[in-house]
């Protein structure tokens, strides 16, 4: 009988177990925290009725992969929210840092960041603002992102969205120790960043080894971010402080419709600031962004968009830059290696910019640059104050190499159109630009001869040639309008040529002369047709 009972018995056993084998796993438990002023920490917070009162209490609290912590909207709330190692984790269950009712909740934190991840990711923050201790923060970020991680791991997901922050030394930070990896997959959006020390946000890693490049951060997005004020440390002699957006050691990123303006006032250090910029990073593109108005206190920088040292593999382009202490757009290396190499700079506008500063110019390739394109961009520079050059091309450190400007409008209405080292056409070669001397006087420097026509110049240096046939020209675009004032959109339109511009059409054909595609559209995003036009705008149709 027992051997009859363990036939019918063990066969219904592995039935069970098949089934239990083949069930889904229950997914975790969600929980939701709230805090209010009104809370007592005793309590459970798993409502309003039952809220916790500090962020003590959620600070020290370990939140699970897919909790939502919710602070009272409206209310302000003193101290700091830290998430470590055994918070979150999980890229697809985040931790949601957001508020609940009517309004956005504040962070009041005096003596440290007002939320700080550190070694975990998988977490959210939205809609907050957050204070620091104002001018007297210098340590800390409003929002800090850091790993000292040294297992090679890149923390996935942390995503920021409608936060304001002022009042700390950075607004919003991304770090990595010195022989540590970062973040991968970080976005932020729609942020407000101002009255912060040194800059709006920044990102950071090891430092950068030409012979073996390497990484902190992966995959960063800053989306319609405004970032502005942000003085910089008059205290600081020796680094930037005082820009807007600064992404480095970053590979693969991207800066979009966001803008920088009236940052860098305070910068004293003998480099930066600059409003959106990039440095020992790769393969980042920085697009539909207007930076303005950014200064600088010292003799260096204070311009719109800079690739710096140790770039590759970048694009800035449909760009709108204006009225900055130094350069529009500036490509610049002072290291002895060739890292910066690759970049495009392509379908950007320069208004008045290197204004403070008139050794800057709208577009300015400087140091060991490799390998550059700078192609359908306008640049104008008014007759009023200091008059700097459009162009700029300086040949020092390892100098430039392989770098072409071509199909580019340059408007100067005072002064030097281009001003140049000595280069062979074999490191820099301009071919299809157009110079307009808005003034009636024109002018060139090269290799320290100054050039009253194209003709004299052409023939003494061998640029704007297309083989045995002559290139570039001098016409006037014939703008729509010569008010470059207003909004930035209203400065860029006006920078549209007629449809009776001797440019119209005229540009070369990148693709079929020299294998280059120049991309779908320009700036104001309409399709390019042919060859396009001289510029970084077509004619309206």
């Amino acid at each position: 009988m027992l051997v009859l009972a363990l036939a019918v018995f063990l066969p219904m056993l592995a039935h069970v177990l098949e089934l239990r084998s083949n069930r889904v796993a229950a997914p975790p438990m969600i929980n939701t925290y709230h805090v209010s002023p009104t809370g007592d920490d005793s309590l459970d917070g798993s409502s309003p009725a039952t809220a916790w009162r500090s962020l003590d209490k959620a600070a020290a609290f370990a939140f699970k992969p897919g909790d939502k912590l919710l602070l009272e909207g409206g209310a302000h709330f003193r101290g700091s929210l830290t998430f470590g190692p055994g918070d979150a984790g999980d890229a697809a269950n985040p931790v949601v840092v957001d508020t609940y009712g009517a309004g956005r909740a504040t962070i009041e934190a005096a003596g440290g960041a007002g939320i700080r991840v550190h070694n975990t990711a998988g977490v959210e923050i939205r809609d907050l603002v957050i204070v620091g201790g104002g001018a007297d923060n210098k340590t800390t970020g409003g929002i800090e992102l850091y790993s000292d991680l040294t297992d090679g791991r890149k923390l996935d997901h942390v995503d920021i969205s409608g936060v304001e922050v002022s009042g700390f030394k950075n607004g919003i930070q991304i770090g990595a120790g010195p022989n540590s990896t970062g973040f991968r997959g970080v976005r932020i959006r729609a942020a407000n960043l101002h009255g912060n020390t040194e800059n709006g946000l920044i990102s950071f890693g090891p430092r950068f080894d030409a012979a073996a490049p390497r990484y902190a951060h992966e995959d960063v997005v800053v989306s319609d971010v405004e970032v502005h004020h942000n003085a910089g440390d008059p205290t600081n002699h020796f680094s930037h402080t005082g820009s807007g957006i600064a992404l480095g050691s970053v590979r693969g990123g991207r800066i979009e419709r966001s803008s920088a303006h009236d940052n860098g006032r305070s910068a004293a250090a003998p480099e930066g600031p600059v409003g959106i910029w990039t440095w020992d990073s790769t393969a980042v593109v920085m697009e539909r962004n207007v930076s303005f108005r950014n200064h600088t206190a010292g003799q260096k920088d204070g311009g719109g968009f800079d690739m710096d040292q140790n770039v590759s593999s970048s694009v800035l382009q449909y760009n709108l830059s204006y009225d900055n202490d130094g350069a529009g757009y500036l490509l610049y290396s002072g290291q002895l290696n060739a890292a910066h190499t690759g970049n495009i700079v392509r379908f950007n506008i320069s208004i008045n910019d290197a204004r403070k500063l008139p050794e800057y110019a709208g577009i300015h390739l400087a140091g060991s640059v490799n390998n550059a394109e700078v192609y359908h961009n306008t640049v104008v520079m008014e007759a009023e104050g200091w008059a700097p050059a459009a162009i700029r091309l300086q040949n020092f450190f390892r100098g430039l190499s392989n770098v072409v400007l071509r199909n580019n409008l340059i408007v100067s209405g005072g002064t030097n159109l281009v001003i140049a080292d000595d280069f062979s056409t074999a490191d820099v070669l301009l071919q299809g630009n157009n110079f307009f001397a808005e003034s009636g006087t024109w002018a060139v420097s090269w290799a320290g001869a100054s050039y009253a026509n194209m003709g004299d110049w052409r023939a003494a240096t061998g640029q704007e040639r297309l083989g045995a046939k002559v290139g570039g020209s001098s016409a006037d675009p014939r703008f729509v309008t010569a008010d470059r004032s207003g909004s930035p959109a209203q400065r860029a339109q006006a920078l549209t040529p007629r449809r009776d511009s001797p440019l119209a059409g005229r540009a070369l054909n990148l693709r079929s002369r020299f294998n280059v595609d120049p991309g779908p559209v320009d700036f104001l995003g309409r399709p390019l047709v042919g060859a396009g036009t001289v510029g970084a705008i077509q004619p309206a149709a």
